[in-house]
């Protein structure tokens, strides 16, 4: 494995459980201001974060690359209303594509077939990921203030595996 994309690698994992640290801090926002749908909606995405890392972890184990767990940095948010979170969220799964891309265009770069082989599904992952949120947003946006559609959107969000 080419050592710039190990290095990248062995950082990925601790970004993607720092996203799911983060969504986790966004569902208990939404739990405490009794939108547990919202709340439920960002635990299946820290869940799906947890199980980006784990197999990133994986990946460099069967490669034969000893891997150091970091600190998790705390997220450190706070939001005014709403719509905040899921704007966050947005950029966040924005700023993930970023990283895989990056990591994705070293492996080119570097002739890593493996790796990069491996990291076409995060880069597709990472399409659906910004579509999910950015479409949850759309739907949020078309109810403006309206507290029964907030109610639907919350009820439907809590019934999602």
């Amino acid at each position: 494995m080419n050592a710039q994309v190990e290095a990248l690698l062995k950082d990925q994992v601790n970004k993607e459980f720092y996203s799911a640290y983060l969504y986790l801090a966004f569902s208990n926002y939404y739990h405490g201001e009794n939108l547990d749908g919202f709340g439920h909606w960002f635990e299946v995405q820290a869940r799906e974060e947890q199980e980006h890392a784990m197999k990133i972890l994986k990946y460099l184990q069967d490669n034969g690359v000893k891997v150091e767990l970091e600190a998790i940095a705390a997220p450190g948010v706070s939001f005014s209303n709403h719509r905040e979170p899921l704007a966050a969220a947005l950029k966040h799964e924005k700023y993930v594509t970023s990283l895989i891309h990056a990591i994705y265009k070293q492996a080119r770069e570097s002739d890593d077939f493996r790796a990069g082989q491996f990291l076409e599904w995060f880069v597709a992952e990472q399409g659906e990921e910004e579509k999910n949120t950015g479409d949850l947003i759309a739907k949020f946006d078309l109810l403006g203030g309206d507290a029964k559609g907030l109610y639907l959107l919350n009820a439907e969000l809590k019934n999602r595996a």
